[in-house]
């Protein structure tokens, strides 16, 4: 009998080639912006790529919440797969800065240090009115909102409701964008931000270690104020923000739709909900054609998941997180093109075998200890078949790994 290939291989496929395109358009339009204007104009490739790296978290993050069953695991599983390469990032953004090669945000310096401590650690900076250390970090913000809204759902047992939940999304993203079509949370509201990130931080302790109502309510809690950020503080706008959390939602309907929780036609509704209402989120051209583009990619991958894909490919995926948060701090040091992703690819190699990967063991260890029995809830009884994940794919997310 023929070996099979690895269960969720195909979302490394996916990551990889997703992580390499927002490095290719940031690096493009600093080595050869005048070729690049042209690509532009008709793609917008920096968007195509984060949006395969979004359905790809809608796709498997709740269904890692729903194969854990513990909202403690699950917030300390993404703690251990984040802050170590984050913190990392962060930390060779600031020594790169002082050494003149590498550029920080100029509104850095009029917030308060422990403000812009809060929202880049807590990943929340895009959605605080914060500005981000690496620039890139604006995607984190808008997963933080979908762990926090796709924890609120599962407490309530309405994860199964995701199609519906991304076609409200979708639907609500056009009056909210026309009515709201810049942050609310801005500027110098200092105070205002800082009460948000400390009530978001408090609502994933309280859930993660609370049980029964209060880890309900907590949960919910933290579910809301993840979907205020996203309608009040997002920088790109209410219709854009909201776009994003639809398109992860949408992933995780095809999810349920292969597991046979809902009509493959209510999945494929769901999609065509957020391609057809947030086509006209960016007055780009390049805008749609990258979010259509995105769908279609992700489909076809989907199609060959129980295909073998090129182990390259996969290995691009399983540090495809390195390779989108490192790869800003490389474009003031490299000559060229070429040599930039000569550079980068080893680079993120070499941080995920030293800082992600001995730091996802140990949040596998430490999730593994027993919780305690008012910690622990299983998802809706049909969902149990998301026990079959026995990970998060080799590379363990999507843009956050």
């Amino acid at each position: 009998m023929a070996p099979t290939p690895p269960r969720l291989a195909w979302l490394d496929a996916l990551r990889g080639p997703a992580a390499l395109a927002v490095a290719l358009h940031h690096a493009a339009w600093t080595f050869i912006p005048e070729a690049w204007a042209e690509v532009d104009r008709r793609i917008d490739v920096g968007t195509w790529g984060v949006f395969v790296f979004f359905m790809v978290s809608g796709y498997i993050i709740p269904a890692s919440l729903e194969r854990r069953g513990d909202l403690r695991a699950f917030w300390a599983g993404r703690a251990f797969r984040l802050l170590p390469l984050l913190l990392v990032a962060l930390g060779l953004a600031l020594l790169l800065a002082y050494g003149g090669a590498f550029a920080l945000h100029p509104g850095l310096g009029h917030r308060p240090l422990p403000l812009v401590v809060l929202g880049n650690v807590t990943m929340l900076q895009e959605l605080l009115g914060v500005p981000a250390v690496i620039g890139v970090m604006w995607t984190l913000s808008y997963e933080m909102a979908f762990y926090l809204i796709a924890a609120g759902l599962f407490t309530v047992r309405q994860a199964h409701r995701s199609a519906a939940v991304a076609i409200g999304l979708a639907a609500s993203a056009v009056p909210l964008g026309l009515l709201l079509p810049g942050p609310v949370v801005r500027g110098r509201a200092d105070l205002a931000a800082a009460l948000l990130g400390v009530a978001v931080l408090a609502a994933v302790a309280v859930s993660a270690r609370a049980g029964g109502r209060v880890r309900t309510a907590a949960a919910v809690t933290g579910g809301l104020l993840g979907l205020a950020l996203v309608v009040l503080g997002s920088r790109i706008g209410a219709w854009q923000g909201l776009t994003v959390l639809a398109a992860m939602f949408a992933g995780t309907a095809v999810h349920r739709a292969e597991r046979g929780v809902i009509r493959w036609r209510t999945a494929v509704a769901a999609v065509a909900a957020v391609l057809a209402c947030g086509a006209f989120a960016k007055d780009d051209p390049g805008w749609a054609p990258a979010i259509v583009l995105a769908a279609a990619f992700f489909g076809g991958a989907f199609a060959l998941r129980n295909r073998w894909f090129p182990r390259w490919l996969t290995h691009l995926g399983v540090i495809s997180f390195s390779l989108y948060l490192l790869h800003p701090l490389l474009l003031r040091m490299s000559p060229n093109l070429p040599l930039y992703f000569l550079v980068l690819v080893p680079l993120a190699y070499l941080t995920h075998r030293l800082v992600e990967a001995p730091a996802q063991r140990l949040g596998r260890r430490w999730s593994a200890r027993p919780a305690g029995p008012e910690n622990v809830r299983r998802g809706d009884p049909v969902e149990s078949t998301a026990g079959a994940l026995h990970g998060e794919g080799a590379g363990g997310a999507s843009v956050t790994g």
